[in-house]
């Protein structure tokens, strides 16, 4: 049974990832806003749903540690794997204005998040300060989103613009539902294979929750390879990890604060994970601020690399 959800998941992130690449890409045209701009705000908050999830059910089933991992595990999965495996595919042009700023956002929230964990555990005011970083990122990204172009559906019938509309708006629905729907199939699949292999519960939450939650992501970058849309992958990467550091590890900090005082840092991550993590963040710089390609044989090496990070907590 659980090697049937695993397919079965496997299944629904495929056919969900490429609805959500449809889908906003249709929405940028509509817009008048780049495919960009989107995947850095509509797919990467979508996409990190499953995370949401993943945090409030461990908060409240009292292990907001969890929930942690989750977080840095995740961002190191993103950049290493939902990176490395689209460009493997194909060729990852350079990202376009829009992902330079959210990438110096994505730089400045790891640091923060941090040395915020350097302090050995995450209080209330960590957690509003992360949040606060939210409300700073979204008002930045609307800002943007009103200097856009003008709508070039404009000059389409009004019942065109409807119907158009609606077929959007169904993929977009259909992506964002299904993405995290097929992520718990092939998560609880995993996990049970795991656990009867007999793996801890925190090496489980270190891999296979922060892999299966970074399912969705991949599911779209790959779609987004496939199409021969490089600026989706990596808005899409951008974004989710901004979103990850400053909605659920705010949300961890907050939330776990209120329950329990203060969310304890495991030191396994004070000495690997947040700085592999930051490490990840920074291996960025040429493909995002220098203008490089992300080629296949980069898409190999940092695939290797992440292979290479599971087989150090394993």
């Amino acid at each position: 049974m659980e090697w049937v959800l695993v397919a079965a998941g496997l299944v629904l992130l495929t056919g969900a990832g490429d609805l959500l690449v449809r889908g906003a890409v249709g929405l940028s045209l509509r817009l008048g806003v780049s495919a960009l701009l989107v995947s850095l705000t509509v797919v990467s908050l979508g996409t990190a749903a499953p995370e949401l999830v993943v945090t409030i059910e461990a908060v409240l089933l009292g292990t907001p540690e969890l929930a942690l991992g989750n977080v840095v595990g995740s961002n190191i999965a993103n950049v290493l794997l939902v990176l490395g495996v689209p460009a493997v595919i194909a060729v990852i042009r350079p990202a376009g204005r829009e992902a330079r700023t959210s990438y110096g956002q994505m730089v400045l929230a790891t640091i923060v998040f941090v040395a915020l964990c350097a302090m050995g555990s995450l209080t209330l005011l960590g957690g509003v300060v992360l949040l606060l970083g939210l409300v700073v990122v979204v008002t930045a990204q609307i800002r943007s989103a009103r200097r856009g172009p003008a709508d070039p559906s404009d000059g389409d019938s009004a019942e065109d613009a409807v119907r158009s509309g609606r077929r959007l708006a169904v993929y977009i629905v259909a992506g964002l539902v299904g993405l995290p729907i097929g992520a718990n199939l092939l998560l609880d699949g995993a996990t049970s294979i795991a656990r009867e292999a007999g793996l801890s519960d925190s090496v489980i939450g270190l891999t296979l929750v922060a892999a299966g939650t970074s399912l969705p992501e991949l599911a779209t970058t790959v779609a987004a390879a496939v199409r021969g849309r490089s600026d989706v992958v990596i808005g899409s990467v951008v974004g989710s990890n901004l979103v990850n550091i400053v909605l659920i590890g705010g949300t961890v900090a907050a939330a776990g604060s209120l329950a329990a005082g203060s969310v304890p840092v495991d030191p396994h991550l004070l000495r690997l994970d947040l700085w592999v993590m930051l490490a990840a963040a920074v291996l960025l710089i040429p493909f995002v601020l220098l203008g490089r390609n992300l080629t296949r044989t980069w898409g190999v090496t940092m695939t290797g690399a992440y292979v290479a990070y599971l087989v150090v907590l394993l």
